[in-house]
């Protein structure tokens, strides 16, 4: 075997070695990923029900602000 064989094959092998070592790295963290693809799906949901709740707010405040106004006459005109 030449000198450049040799050091080819420990290249090989380095490169062989540092693959084995990514590759268990993301076996390792594929439910860490699974978990933040499940998450996803709740944050859309917790989106739409603030959406939902700031047009609730939005809509008892101009209630409020109404029934005010009729108060504000009725004692005025009491």
């Amino acid at each position: 075997m030449a000198k450049d064989d040799n050091y080819t094959n420990v290249l090989l092998e380095e490169m062989h070695d540092q693959i084995r070592v990514i590759h268990e790295i993301t076996v390792a963290n594929q439910p860490q990923i699974n978990k933040i693809a499940g998450m996803e799906q709740d944050i859309k949901e917790l989106k739409a029900d603030v959406k939902t709740i700031k047009h609730a707010v939005k809509d008892t405040n101009t209630d409020l602000r109404l029934l005010e106004r009729r108060v504000t006459n009725l004692e005025n005109a009491a």
